[in-house]
């Protein structure tokens, strides 16, 4: 199947700046089927991802559903715009995180309804990678009727309010806290994944590295809230995984075949 690669940018007022997404479709869908929607953070890594080779092998052996991807370019306002939308961290990153969740809801799936010339789409799923990961969980987590799935690569759920060296613990981890005070549960599936490389930090030292505690601690979390494995959380550890594109790559199209299985 061929796949349209199309860059188009949006004049965003909630971020004072034009945001550029790489669109890719599949050229020859059948019409009368559902299109699906993931939206994907840091956009500007389409060709290092080798997403577009994937999406045309998953489509050639019939393992995914037709989508279009919206890869949202980042630019130097990331350390921002990521983040979580109701706090930022004890950095203040992420003072922008709630505009940039505003322009997800306000202005780019708007857009993309026009675009494509539908009122809804199928399955929505939101990615990302390392704080765009946790951004992506951040945006979907608070939105549930808009999103059905998120896929996070090595998400950056260390996301803190206090330092290390500010008397810190485990409950200044303002993603788990997020899960853990929501009333209810979101209507959503998680796919998450980490390498076993992605980092040597160990703070509590005990052997396994911050990102797979953390991410761990947050399955952890939604379990406590509901969810189960593997009906609504899938876990991916890849070994010697780094924190890094070929890595993330790699995990792709198995995030891909979860998340639109044909």
């Amino acid at each position: 199947m061929t796949i349209t690669e199309e860059t188009i940018t949006i004049n965003s007022k909630l971020l004072g700046r034009d945001v550029t997404c790489s669109l890719l479709m599949p050229v020859d869908y059948n019409k009368t089927e559902a299109l699906n929607l993931l939206l994907l953070n840091d956009g500007q890594e389409v060709e290092n991802l080798q997403l577009i080779p994937a999406l045309q092998q998953l489509y050639n052996t019939s393992k995914i559903k037709p989508l279009l991807v919206a890869a949202i370019h980042a630019n130097e306002d990331r350390l921002q715009e990521y983040g979580t939308a109701s706090q930022a961290d004890y950095k203040n990153r992420g003072s922008k995180a709630s505009d940039y969740n505003q322009f997800i809801l306000d202005e780019l799936l708007p857009f993309l309804h026009q675009y494509v010339g539908i009122k809804s789409f199928g399955t929505t799923a939101f990615a990302g990678f390392s704080l765009g990961g946790l951004t992506a969980f951040d945006v979907a987590w608070h939105n549930p009727e808009v999103f059905d799935k998120v896929g996070v690569f090595s998400g950056s759920f260390w996301w803190r309010s206090k330092g290390l060296d500010e008397g810190y613990s485990d409950n200044d981890r303002i993603m788990h806290r997020l899960v853990k005070d929501t009333p209810g549960k979101p209507e959503l599936k998680f796919w998450l994944q980490t390498g076993t490389h992605d980092e040597t930090a160990d703070r509590n030292q005990n052997g396994i590295i911050d990102s797979i505690d953390d991410t761990i601690d947050l399955i952890a979390a939604l379990e406590l809230k509901g969810y189960q494995r593997p009906a609504d959380i899938q876990y991916v550890e890849v070994v010697g995984g780094k924190h890094d594109m070929p890595t993330w790559a790699a995990a792709m199209p198995k995030f891909l075949t979860w998340a639109f299985k044909a």
